[in-house]
């Protein structure tokens, strides 16, 4: 599993023009699985994201997590995290797990987010029109396996 995170001053996603998440200050994470994933590598990344310190405490330092500034999560599915591009110029997709398993791990790696954090997601499997207002810039990748 690898998510993209991205320290944001205010985010949302689109699907056919219509709003469908959106969050002010908090962490946009771009989320991908690959053959192999399955429900133990959810609890760790969630983990993970929920205690990132990448937010500024007081002296101005990256110490302080999502949590901590009482931020909010948006929450994008993104298969082309696991592209190949070791051949040619067209991306490959063949470690990507297939969106029928995808979508379950997706959805309840956003369901133990709202657990503990409030988290909006877009639309598994559309198309979506993603705005982002990175601050810093802060983008961060994590990858948890299972094994």
């Amino acid at each position: 599993m690898r998510v993209l995170v991205q320290r944001s001053k205010e985010s949302k996603v689109l699907v056919a023009k219509k709003e469908v998440g959106k969050i002010k200050m908090g962490l946009v994470l771009l989320v991908g699985f690959m053959q192999g994933d399955d429900e133990s590598v959810i609890d760790k990344m969630v983990h993970k994201v929920i205690n990132l310190r990448i937010f500024d405490d007081e002296a101005g330092v990256m110490n302080k997590s999502v949590l901590d500034v009482g931020g909010s999560i948006l929450s994008i599915s993104q298969f082309t995290l696991y592209a190949d591009t070791k051949k040619g110029n067209r991306p490959s997709y063949i470690k990507a797990l297939n969106g029928e398993e995808a979508v379950k791990l997706y959805d309840l790696f956003n369901q133990k987010l709202k657990e503990k954090v409030p988290t909006k997601t877009g639309c598994f499997g559309a198309s979506m029109e993603v705005f982002i207002t990175n601050d810093g810039p802060i983008t961060i990748m994590l990858e948890v396996n299972n094994t």
